[in-house]
């Protein structure tokens, strides 16, 4: 008689030790670029507490360097990059860039966060860490530099850079998209049309959660002090996936 309990006993360790390796991977994480990262007491805090739940880790670190309007060419990444300036006694594992909102705007500008995201990755992969860059969202209508079908412009600036600098790509302005398609009514935006609201952020760090572990958010119990509901918390998880999913169409990198 086939014993199959043994099979499946190895499977099981298979995939406990697959997490283990993951979160033993990555483990320190610093997010660079603007007040998009730092609204609503930062995307880094809400990622941490997903990636700290998921993994039943209170060692996953996450940190940020943000500063507002930025681009992502105004920060001193030599300076970001020695990580005793992260008040860390290691090195960070993974390094998010986000570049700014308008960055994507114009040929010129799209060409020189490239060049910029490609220079940054070169010096952090030589240190050993790994790199991503985070999709930034489209404007809203009431915002003055709102222009129809940016989310295009949005998505062809982040996949070519993300060619150009060998990183992930971290599909949140996507999954802005698709959760505007399915849910016209949801709150993503802050009411000035350009920076995220809470909502906005849980998806961003959903988003964030799915490309750094390549697997859904959904059933994660972590809402941020009871501020996010039930209903909104279970939407923005399965959006995040169906972001993850759709991003690995176009662009198919992973950790």
């Amino acid at each position: 008689m086939i014993n199959l309990r043994a099979p499946f006993k190895f499977i099981l360790i298979l995939l406990f030790f697959s997490n283990v390796a993951i979160t033993e991977e990555i483990k320190k994480i610093l997010f660079v670029g603007n007040s998009y990262l730092y609204y609503n007491d930062s995307v880094h805090n809400y990622t941490e507490r997903l990636l700290i739940e998921y993994y039943e880790d209170e060692e996953i670190v996450t940190k940020s360097a943000t500063i507002g309007g930025s681009k992502l060419r105004n920060h001193n990444i030599d300076h970001l990059l020695n990580y005793k300036n992260l008040q860390l006694d290691e090195q960070i594992d993974l390094l998010i860039m986000q570049g700014g909102s308008y960055e994507v705007i114009s040929e010129k500008s799209r060409a020189k966060f490239a060049e910029t995201a490609s220079e940054y990755s070169t010096k952090a992969q030589r240190l050993g860490i790994k790199t991503a860059l985070y999709m930034t969202h489209a404007y809203l209508k009431n915002y003055r530099r709102y222009e129809p079908n940016l989310i295009e412009k949005i998505k062809k600036t982040y996949y070519e850079a993300g060619k150009k600098s060998d990183s992930l790509v971290i599909p949140v302005g996507l999954a802005y998209e698709i959760a505007y398609q399915q849910n016209p009514d949801i709150k993503l935006h802050h009411p000035d049309g350009t920076h995220p609201g809470q909502l906005g952020t849980y998806l961003a760090a959903c988003t964030v959660f799915a490309v750094i572990t390549n697997k859904s958010p959904e059933g994660l119990d972590f809402n941020y002090l009871d501020r996010i509901s039930d209903e909104d918390r279970i939407f923005l998880q399965r959006i995040a996936w169906e972001a993850y999913l759709e991003n690995s169409k176009f662009y198919n990198k992973k950790l």
